[in-house]
């Protein structure tokens, strides 16, 4: 089994998704400290006149001192009509600027306080919309029985091997916090997502990398971007080397 395991982020960037079509089960990993203004509570999308502006979740007690599960929304009927006011200015030139208003108010359609509900159902959502298989569990439910954590890299292979994952795969980004030694001795052989830029037209905006997933559903429909999720990743192993930049979010 292909375990990917990854904190909740709202509306993420497109190679967030490339991992979920790579693995075969997906990880919600809202078991550790709460980190304010990360990608789980914003993203990006364009900006009405140049560049990008924040889309973002307000909440009512942001802060290190609680787990990720525990992150509440401040004001959940005010969130779907301020994401739309940011998305508007689509409206004019982007073809599926109506398809993704509509996965959006389905999002948004019951209420919840919790952060981590939030973002899962928009993931789950949005993967529906593309066609794309996400068979995930939150952590924080699985009842995990696991040792003692001493370092960041050490929850992969810990929750693998608790699942009974034979492949755990992870962003290249995320390569230096791993330790060999622990998924070898867990069993699960280490793999890394290599994805690269999938470029697009977004006229008569200039083009911005690595947006929220919206903005690639946007100017895209769900065939164009399920093929550039294929044609734009590479799975390496442990000791493979890249031969060109990553895109880092």
């Amino acid at each position: 089994m292909k375990l990917a395991i990854m904190q909740p982020y709202f509306f993420p960037y497109l190679g967030h998704f490339a991992l979920i079509a790579q693995c075969e089960k997906w990880v919600v990993f809202d078991i550790t400290q709460y980190t304010p203004k990360s990608w789980m509570s914003r993203n990006r999308v364009l900006h009405p006149k140049q560049g990008w502006n924040y889309i973002s979740v307000p909440l009512a007690n942001a802060s290190i001192s609680i787990k990720t599960d525990q992150a509440r929304i401040l004001c959940f009927e005010d969130l779907a009509p301020s994401l739309l006011g940011k998305l508007s200015h689509y409206r004019k030139s982007a073809p599926f600027h109506s398809q993704v208003v509509r996965v959006i108010e389905q999002i948004f359609s019951a209420s919840t306080n919790s952060l981590v509900d939030l973002n899962v159902r928009a993931l789950d959502s949005v993967c529906r919309y593309l066609g794309v298989g996400f068979d995930y569990a939150r952590a924080s439910e699985l009842n995990l029985h696991l040792p003692e954590i001493d370092h960041p890299g050490g929850w992969a292979p810990a929750i693998s091997h608790c699942l009974g994952a034979t492949e755990y795969i992870n962003p290249i980004s995320g390569r230096s916090i791993f330790r060999q030694a622990d998924f070898d001795a867990a069993g699960v052989a280490l793999k890394f997502l290599d994805f690269r830029n999938f470029v697009y037209a977004t006229g008569p905006y200039e083009f911005e990398e690595g947006l929220s997933i919206l903005d690639v559903m946007m100017w895209n429909e769900p065939t164009v971007i399920r093929d550039a999720i294929t044609s734009h990743s590479r799975v390496i192993g442990a000791q493979e080397t890249l031969d060109k930049p990553v895109l880092v979010q």
